[in-house]
């Protein structure tokens, strides 16, 4: 009969233990697809931290010119990363040539990025911004490679800043 009861007891145990584990695997994945937190930070700050193309692009929606930096034509290994506040946008292997003078990618990292309509300078269009910070990034248009998305993410070379798979591992 105690042999019984110390099996009972141990199954008792090894359930709730599993289960224990399991809501914790659970709340993991939920972390994992959590929006985004908003930084607030006043224009003041943003200014004091940014730098003054930095400031002009992330919080006044200005625009690189055409061809401006070098991430146009680059393609290492990486993450592209908001210059604001260093959040995670943008896969090395979403980015590709699009002859526009800006960096395009075809898709950003789930959740990154907020859309917007811009009905500015007489134009309907599709703003892009980093969720975290608010920060203007570019544009979003329907003309990318129909083999994946067919969407092209037209980013200011000045709104991104590149890490590259290396960096990401020494710091890891």
């Amino acid at each position: 009969m105690r042999g019984f009861i110390l099996i009972l007891i141990t199954l008792v145990l090894t359930s709730c233990t599993s289960n224990a584990q399991e809501k914790n695997s659970k709340v993991t994945k939920e972390e994992k697809q959590s929006k985004i937190k908003k930084m607030t930070k006043t224009e003041a700050e943003w200014k004091a931290e940014l730098t003054p193309e930095e400031y002009y692009v992330l919080r006044q929606k200005g625009t690189d010119r055409p061809g401006n930096g070098g991430y146009t034509k680059h393609f290492e290994k990486g993450t592209y990363e908001c210059a604001a506040c260093g959040t995670q946008l943008f896969e090395s292997n979403s980015k590709y040539e699009s002859h526009c003078g800006w960096p395009s990618f075809d898709d950003a990292i789930d959740g990154t990025v907020e859309f917007t309509r811009d009905t500015t300078v007489g134009m309907i269009r599709t703003e892009i911004t980093c969720k975290a910070c608010d920060g203007h990034l570019g544009h979003i248009f329907d003309d990318g490679p129909r083999e994946t998305t067919g969407k092209r993410y037209c980013v200011n070379t000045t709104s991104i800043k590149f890490v590259s798979s290396e960096e990401k591992k020494k710091s890891e």
